[in-house]
């Protein structure tokens, strides 16, 4: 078995679960987060359990409740109607989104007319595309491009982070084929560490004779890794949930890899319910050591509940550094810890 590295949970994601966690640990339950917090359905279902109740509108939310936005970016309105009610409101928004977001209301303030390319009814496409409402052509197709009228007005060209390499190339260049000149970002607005998956699985598969790709079918990087193997020649590619959606007569090299919103704990399991009989072999294609801090609205909150209280659950005594050794700590862990059984009190 090949083991890609990169794989699994992205910076972005690290942030916006660890997060999520601190208002569970904060908070009593429920705690409410707009959209799922991250696009796969194993890490949603873990904060299920713990008592996260997941909305599509910002109306279901109770007033003055505890409320998380999700990493996917939030249109203006809606981030400002989660704002008022008196809720408490944290944007855990990945950063690369949020650059995205600061470009579309830049370009458009100018003038410009922007084609972005994105799927459509995705999370982040609607909170991007709700920017300047507007200025905004959804390019999902080369039909889409077709259907795009000719205008003196400058056009700007902008994409969903979590695109595949391929597709995002490929609608890039007959945009400029279409349109010619074209405003573009001068730092790509794909996602490093989605390019990051794709560049390592596509060398993979090279040698593979099967692809497995951990991860939802809602998460858009997850379902363009599976693409990235296709289109290299992989004629067994399975996306998969977890380890009981493995086919059993699975051979020769199997190269495993997991999307960005994948735990880890989930590549264990592949590793162990497929048991290779010649072992594992990491292959680190791309060195990534990204970091986001939390949300400063986390920050902020953290600090006022450490010096305004004793809490007992790691906030005593750090006022002024509240998430501790956050950028150590893998988001990973902290999940898989808050779901342990609480070990009972010893009485002398």
């Amino acid at each position: 078995m090949l083991l890609a590295r990169p794989r699994g949970f992205c910076a972005g994601v690290q942030m916006a679960i660890k997060a999520l966690s601190w208002m569970v640990r904060v908070f009593e339950p429920p705690v409410y987060c707009y959209h799922e917090i991250v696009h796969n359905q194993v890490v949603v279902e873990r904060f299920r359990r713990l008592g996260v109740i997941f909305v599509d509108d910002i109306k279901e939310v109770p007033a003055g409740a505890p409320l998380m936005l999700s990493a996917h970016g939030t249109a203006p309105e809606v981030a400002q109607a989660a704002r008022d009610n008196s809720r408490v409101v944290v944007n855990a928004v990945c950063p690369l989104v949020t650059k995205v977001h600061h470009e579309v209301k830049s370009r458009s303030a100018k003038g410009y007319q922007i084609l972005y390319v994105g799927h459509r009814g995705h999370d982040e496409a609607v909170g991007t595309m709700a920017v300047a409402p507007s200025s905004m052509h959804l390019v999902e197709s080369e039909e889409d491009l077709a259907g795009i009228e000719d205008s003196a007005t400058p056009l700007a060209l902008i994409a969903q982070t979590t695109l595949s390499v391929h597709d995002w190339s490929a609608l890039a260049e007959k945009a400029r084929q279409r349109f010619g000149e074209l405003w573009m970002p001068a730092r790509s607005d794909l996602c490093f560490a989605t390019t990051n998956r794709q560049t390592a699985l596509a060398e993979l598969a090279k040698v593979a004779d099967s692809v497995v790709v951990l991860g939802s079918a809602n998460s858009s990087n997850t379902v363009s890794l599976a693409k990235v193997a296709r289109l290299a020649g992989v004629e067994r590619v399975y996306r998969v949930n977890g380890a009981d959606e493995l086919p059993d007569d699975l051979s020769g090299t199997v190269a495993l890899t997991a999307g960005a919103s994948a735990p880890e704990d989930l590549v264990k399991e592949v590793i162990a319910a497929l048991d290779p009989l010649e072992g594992t072999e990491l292959v680190e294609v791309v060195d990534e050591d990204e970091y986001f801090p939390p949300p400063r609205e986390l920050r902020e909150l953290l600090r006022a509940l450490a010096a305004a209280t004793s809490l007992s659950f790691a906030l005593a005594g750090q006022a002024a550094n509240p998430v501790g050794n956050d950028r150590s700590t893998e988001a990973s862990e902290v999940l898989e810890d808050l779901l342990k059984p609480a070990v009972p009190a010893q009485h002398s």
